[in-house]
């Protein structure tokens, strides 16, 4: 064999030897656990998701996933530590809007949209008014009554500055000509147990959230922010029927930090739709209230492009970090 033939040959191999390993790489993600970031507390709607699907995308990525909370300036903490790790497809995270875009924009932030590799939405839930069911507002007419008569006596909870649920307050105080005191915290379980504990008048969070609390007596949904009424709580009048144009609620997919390999993305992505397709699951999300909405990558990174730009015009026009 002539050196041209060997030198050819030889290099041939290598790029085979390359190429199989790269290939065998890939077919061995994952090697070790996941991280799954949630930019919540413990026991609200965004953590009550995560748990319940993490353990369908383990059987169908072959690999285990452990979700930790990290709640925070209104998701900001959690948002922050997904964008920055290491893009190597083992830390991904919940990304809730309208959180996730619009807190870049009230304020400067460490992370922006394009620092996140979108790879599914699983959830979209609509917001609620919730009372505690002791409290005196039989609807949200009598609330609005009340807060009109007395100019920020009522006092709402929210998931913080930005979020959907604050968002959704702000549109009724201009739609209805009221002014109340915002009470933001760190999490919906918060703003669920500050309801409950009389701390708060209002509880504003998402009706996948308030299920189970209704049903056992303990609050008062006023309305919920859907376009028709969720056939989970047929009961619960829309913003709407009452007579205010506010449909509000709140995304939850999941991303990964910009950069993380194409085939990785792909792969997590094909798991999380059998796990969102998974009768068992189904299951399990009808138990846990979760209304399910399953988008792609690219749809995904599409819907969070398009509300961003949407919550860009309303900043223009009515900024809200001050209210």
């Amino acid at each position: 064999m002539t050196g041209f033939l060997r030198n050819a040959a030889m290099a041939c191999a290598v790029g085979v030897a390359t190429l199989t390993a790269a290939s065998h790489a890939q077919a061995e993600f994952p090697e070790r656990p996941i991280t799954m970031i949630v930019a919540y507390s413990a026991g609200g709607g965004t953590d009550v998701a995560a748990r319940s699907l993490a353990p369908f995308i383990e059987t169908y990525l072959g690999g285990s996933i452990t979700v930790v909370n990290k709640p925070g300036a209104g998701g900001e903490v959690g948002f922050t530590e997904i964008s920055q790790a290491e893009p190597d497809g083992y830390t991904i995270g919940f990304l809730n809007t309208p959180n996730l875009v619009t807190i870049p924009i009230e304020r400067d932030t460490r992370y922006e949209l394009e620092n996140f590799s979108p790879i599914a939405n699983v959830v979209d839930d609509p917001g609620g008014f919730h009372v505690r069911q002791e409290n005196e507002f039989e609807t949200l007419d009598a609330l609005i009554a009340y807060a009109k008569e007395n100019p920020n006596a009522v006092t709402f909870g929210t998931t913080g500055i930005g979020s959907d649920d604050h968002l959704a307050a702000l549109a009724l105080q201009r739609q209805a000509g009221i002014e109340m005191t915002h009470v933001p915290f760190p999490g919906a379980s918060a703003v669920r147990a500050a309801l409950l504990g009389g701390h708060i008048t209002l509880g504003v969070f998402n009706m996948g959230e308030a299920v189970s609390y209704a049903e056992e007596g303990l609050i008062r949904p006023l309305g919920q922010m859907a376009d028709e009424r969720w056939s989970k709580m047929p009961e619960v009048p829309t913003f709407r029927e009452q007579g205010y144009d506010i449909v509000q609620g709140s995304s939850r997919g999941i991303g990964a930090p910009a950069g993380v390999p194409e085939e990785i993305l792909q792969q997590v992505a094909a798991a999380i739709e059998k796990a969102v397709n998974d009768p068992e699951f189904q299951k399990v999300a009808a138990e846990q209230s979760l209304p399910l909405r399953f988008l792609a990558p690219d749809a995904y990174e599409t819907m969070l492009k398009t509300a961003r730009d949407s919550y860009l015009t309303l900043w223009k026009e009515s900024p809200w970090a001050a209210q």
